[in-house]
């Protein structure tokens, strides 16, 4: 990609009044890249987010866009686009109106204007739908609109604040996959804050999770779900079980250690390792734990296992024999399906 640092936030501190939300952030974005914002609520990704657009101004450091520092340029001079969880249309004008609102402020000229509208109304999906009110269009359509009208503009950047989570799944899987095709489509470069790991792993070129204001890990999709660097980034990517690793021996969150020679020694620099529910082998191998509590999901079972190493998730296919709370059982947790964490990995827990 070329300009790898199209977008460039630099040493960037932001607060809220006396409280620090996001420390000494360092995060660069290509030009055409989209990138997914990934983290619970109150990580700092919709502050981050606020900042680049010029809503929050920066207690520290800097933000340039396409070779600018924009950090105190006013939002409206910044050239970014804005899409939020509320579609926040006009509710008075018609959809193509809504989408010639930002050319009018920007004295477009009427010719332009109906060339752009029509062109962006057929790129969507929507040419026939112009002329309606957004209270006569579905949700899926309202976010079509909302899309199309941030694009229209041709802005520089395009900021997305969970703009998928008022529609139910169905909308959501069709919306996202229009996202993706419009973003490769137009080349445009998009930073996409949300707190759902599947919409970031289908959408984004990388993947920043943060935690506390800070970037615990950035990657591509494949490997933040594959290798996750923290115990936080692993726990968050539904490896539910995570273990101190240390001589032979994993240790639970109890301080408990049991012994473990599920394969080699762990390599120097990891500290952990964990395994996802669905890697964890259910009755067979040298480790004991009674079944706590059981849940049928349609196409697999999900147990709670109360083992020396404290309460272990496990997830099975429910064809697989079933087992009944109380049960003793053996399990595995076999070493060629655990991801490898590093330092400070078992010390903390999802948020």
């Amino acid at each position: 990609m070329s300009d790898p640092d199209y977008l460039t936030l630099d040493r960037l501190t932001l607060a809220h009044d006396a409280s620090v939300v996001v420390s000494s952030l360092e995060f660069r974005v290509a030009r055409g890249e989209m990138v997914a914002l990934l983290g619970p609520s109150g990580c700092g990704k919709t502050t981050t987010m606020r900042a680049i657009a010029g809503l929050l101004a920066p207690r520290s450091g800097s933000i340039r866009l396409d070779g600018r520092d924009i950090t105190h340029v006013s939002p409206n001079r910044r050239g970014i686009g804005l899409v939020f969880q509320s579609y926040a249309l006009f509710p008075h004008l018609s959809v193509a109106e809504n989408l010639a609102f930002g050319l009018r402020l920007r004295k477009t000229s009427d010719h332009e204007i109906a060339e752009k509208v029509t062109t962006m109304l057929a790129t969507v999906g929507l040419q026939d739908l112009g002329r309606r009110l957004p209270r006569e269009l579905s949700g899926g359509q309202q976010q079509r609109v909302a899309l199309a009208r941030a694009i229209v503009v041709q802005p520089r950047l395009l900021l997305l604040d969970e703009p998928l989570s008022n529609l139910d799944a169905n909308l959501r899987l069709e919306m996202r996959g229009e996202l993706r095709r419009l973003q490769r489509s137009l080349g445009m470069t998009m930073i996409y804050v949300t707190h759902d790991q599947t919409e970031a792993l289908a959408l984004a070129d990388r993947v920043a999770v943060m935690r506390a204001g800070k970037i615990e890990q950035i990657a591509d999709p494949e490997t933040i779900f594959r290798k996750p660097s923290t115990s936080f980034v692993a726990r968050f990517m539904g490896f539910d079980n995570v273990f101190a690793a240390r001589d032979g021996m994993l240790e639970g969150p109890n301080g408990r250690k049991v012994p473990y020679a599920g394969g080699p020694s762990v390599a120097a620099g990891y500290v952990a390792l964990a395994w996802r529910p669905r890697d964890v082998t259910l009755g067979a191998g040298s480790h004991r734990g009674r079944i706590v509590v059981t849940a049928y999901l349609g196409e697999s079972v999900e147990y709670l296992l109360d083992t020396p190493l404290g309460e272990i998730k496990v997830m099975a296919d429910s064809s697989a024999p079933r087992y009944a709370p109380g049960s003793e059982i053996m399990f595995d947790l076999p070493f060629a399906k655990a991801a490898p964490l590093g330092a400070g990995a078992p010390a903390e827990k999802s948020e």
